[in-house]
C-alpha cells in the first residue's frame, strides 16, 4: 500500500510538473507573440512617422523653392511692369503657374517663363507641351522662343500686352484697363490670352496664397 501511495504521489508530482512546464511554455509563447506583435506595431509606427517626416521635409523644400523663385522674379516684374498697366502680381503669378516656379524644362533650358512660341529656328527650340483644346488637355510639339534671362522673358511678356497680337493690337485692352489683380486675371481669359478655363482662378489663388499683391504697391 505504501508503495502504491508513493507511486501515485510520484505520478501526481510529475503531472503537476508537466502542467507547470506547459504553463510556463504557454506563458513564454504568449510573451513572445505579444513582443513580436508590439515590435511590429512599433516598426510600422516608426515607418509611418519617417514617411510623414520625409513628406513634411519635401513639402518644406518645395515651399522654399517656390518662395526663392518668387523672390527672384518679383523685383524684376515690379521694375519691368512699372507704368505699363500690367500688375506685377499678375506677371509673377503667371510666371509661377506657367513655368512651375521655374522648374519647367522650358524655363530652365531657355528662360522662357510664359510658354511664348517662336518661329525663327535660330532663336527658338522645339519642345513638347500640353495645351487645352476642345475641352481637354492634349500633348503637342511646338517651337518656343529662347531668352537669355528671366528679365528678357518678362520684358517680351509685357510687350505682348502693350502691342497686342499681329491680328489685333488691342487684343489685351481689357487686361491693361483692369485696376486690380482679380479683374486683370479674369480679363486674361476674356481677352483670349489663356485657353485654360480655370486660369484666372489659379492666378488669383496664387496671388492670395503668397501675398503677391504686395509687389503692386
Amino acid at each position: 500500500m505504501a508503495g502504491h501511495r508513493k507511486t501515485r504521489k510520484g505520478k501526481q508530482t510529475t503531472t503537476i510538473l508537466v502542467v507547470r512546464v506547459f504553463a510556463i511554455i504557454l506563458l513564454c509563447l504568449g510573451f513572445f507573440v505579444a513582443f513580436r506583435y508590439y515590435r511590429r506595431q512599433a516598426l510600422q509606427q516608426e515607418q509611418i512617422r519617417q514617411a510623414e517626416l520625409a513628406k513634411q521635409e519635401a513639402a518644406a523644400k518645395l515651399l522654399r523653392q517656390k518662395k526663392a523663385f518668387i523672390q527672384k522674379v518679383g523685383p524684376i516684374s515690379q521694375n519691368v511692369d512699372k507704368g505699363t498697366g500690367l500688375l506685377p502680381s499678375i506677371t509673377i503669378a503667371q510666371a509661377c503657374l506657367e513655368s512651375n516656379y521655374g522648374q519647367s524644362a522650358l524655363s530652365q533650358k531657355y528662360n522662357n517663363l510664359f510658354g511664348v512660341k517662336g518661329t525663327n529656328p535660330n532663336t527658338s527650340a522645339v519642345m513638347t507641351t500640353k495645351e487645352y483644346s476642345n475641352g481637354k488637355w492634349v500633348t503637342v510639339k511646338a517651337r518656343f522662343q529662347i531668352y537669355d534671362s528671366y528679365e528678357a522673358s518678362i520684358r517680351a511678356h509685357v510687350r505682348l500686352f502693350q502691342q497686342g497680337t499681329s491680328w489685333n493690337k488691342d487684343q489685351y485692352k481689357d487686361v491693361l484697363a483692369a485696376k486690380d489683380y482679380k479683374s486683370q486675371a479674369k480679363a486674361l481669359v476674356t481677352d483670349g490670352y489663356a485657353t485654360d478655363p480655370d486660369y484666372s482662378t489659379k492666378l488669383i489663388n496664387l496671388i492670395e496664397q503668397y501675398n503677391l499683391n504686395k509687389y503692386d504697391n
